[in-house]
């Protein structure tokens, strides 16, 4: 009874969203930051998550066609410990390859803004695993959900509307246990989910040696990345004859043979083996939990250069007593450059807009997914909006943090120019009738459900 409200807490379906947060516009620090990167407000997004050091990357495509680090956000809470999403109420925050569409952006959130994962994806049901309502969300407490500050998913969240608004039909989120380099490899090479790291980082190589999106397809209960198949994948049938384009498998070869050769030489030099901990209260990103120790803990809002922490946010406990990114990352990993490949841009031609929010309006918003979250004393659904961050601080920590580059053994290749399809979402199975709630056809109703018909038109 005590579990089933917990979750009710979370129903978004009694919030009107009167507070028009959802429609933030971006702010001028954010616009003037894009023009400095060469990106416009409205190209393809996609975000990588790291659980160990506690941050999450937003990403977009700049004027190469290619995506380019924008911003790193500190995450202020998320739970479990390292390793996926297994079963409802296991408290984890999920890992893998999710993709997100209009109707999984939440505007009614107790927790200021929502993005829903969408986990299960076809990897976890074909492997059993289930849970629902796993977001990306604002007020820094969770339980099984990645927690922002409320400046920090006003940003976010105005950024993936844009990207929609720009023709983006669903953008990546990539959920790691951690930066997959040769030294964390190395220092996890003792955990039991380490099988399960290496397909992960099939994909994050991918993406470091293309700079693009990768395709992501399931098959044979495992996922497959930019493969090109006559055949069609199903999650748990055998795979059909597949290939992938031989520019991307001649990189990530050569990537992944540097890789290898590195973590075996970090493991014979003597990186220790972090040990595998069972039931971890999750994480909270440096910079949170300095602020809360600089004023003796929490019972009162503090407001930081990423956002305020609200007073009812505690610190977790220490989960990763054993080499911590903190103690082990002047180990320095090296990041490929991207080569030059022939992948598709992830944005379709303009042509294809007016249809795409030909269904925007009228939407429900009780179909909004609940989320699996403690409702925290306190907190009230009509708090006041917060200003997003525009900091240095913030802003600033980008630089550190993809790996530090260095060139391939690949010849760069020629790029293209064009214009291709938007990226195939992965097939997936029929979800389970507790697998987000029910549904709508409604393209955008997380974007702008409660916004009068003409009110939510591109500026």
């Amino acid at each position: 009874m005590a579990a089933a409200a917990a979750l009710a807490g979370c129903d978004s379906d009694k919030i009107p969203n009167i507070s028009g947060r959802h429609m933030q516009p971006l702010s001028e620090a954010m616009l003037a930051e894009l023009d400095t990167k060469k990106m416009t407000k409205d190209s393809p997004i996609l975000i990588r998550i790291f659980k160990e050091e506690s941050e999450l990357e937003l990403w977009k495509v700049d004027k190469s066609e290619r995506f380019a680090l924008l911003r790193m956000h500190p995450i202020c809470r998320w739970s479990g410990e390292l390793g996926p999403k297994i079963q409802e109420g296991d408290r984890q925050a999920p890992e893998g390859f999710y993709t997100i569409t209009p109707d999984l952006m939440n505007p009614n959130s107790r927790y200021h803004l929502a993005i829903n994962t969408g986990f299960p994806n076809a990897y976890d049901r074909a492997n059993g695993r289930s849970g629902a309502s796993v977001m990306v969300h604002g007020d820094c407490a969770s339980v099984g959900c990645y927690a922002m500050t409320d400046e920090q998913i006003t940003e976010i969240y105005s950024l993936a509307r844009e990207a929609f608004f720009g023709g983006q039909r669903s953008f990546q989120i990539q959920a790691y246990p951690f930066r997959m380099t040769p030294l964390n490899m190395a220092r996890h090479r003792d955990s039991p989910h380490l099988a399960f790291w290496k397909v992960l980082k099939e994909g994050y190589d991918h993406f470091e040696v293309t700079r693009k999106e990768p395709k992501v397809a399931v098959c044979d209960k495992h996922y497959v990345f930019d493969a090109q198949s006559s055949g069609k994948f199903n999650p748990v049938d055998r795979c059909p004859a597949y290939k992938m384009p031989p520019q991307i498998v001649s990189a990530v070869h050569n990537k992944q043979h540097r890789d290898e050769i590195e973590t075996a030489q970090l493991i014979n030099q003597g990186i220790p083996a972090v040990q595998a901990t069972n039931g971890g209260d999750g994480g909270m990103n440096p910079i949170f939990t300095s602020a809360l120790k600089s004023h003796g803990g929490s019972g009162t809002a503090i407001r930081t250069a990423s956002g305020t922490i609200p007073a009812h946010v505690h610190p977790p406990v220490d989960s990763f007593p054993q080499g911590t990114s903190a103690t082990v990352f002047a180990f320095a990993s090296p990041e490929v450059k991207p080569v030059q490949v022939h992948v598709a841009s992830a944005a379709p031609s303009s042509t294809s807009i007016g249809s795409f929010f030909g269904n925007l309006f009228g939407s429900n918003p009780s179909a909004n997914a609940r989320e699996s979250s403690v409702t925290p004393s306190g907190k009230s659904p009509g708090a006041p909006n917060a200003v997003p961050a525009q900091t240095k601080a913030t802003a600033s920590t980008t630089k550190g943090t993809p790996e530090v580059q260095r060139t391939t053994d690949s010849k760069d290749l020629a790029t293209s120019n064009t214009q291709a399809s938007p990226p195939q979402q992965e097939p997936s199975a029929k979800p389970p009738p507790d697998a987000g709630g029910p549904r709508t056809t409604n393209l955008l109703i997380g974007a702008v459900p409660t916004v009068p018909a003409g009110g939510f038109q591109k500026n």
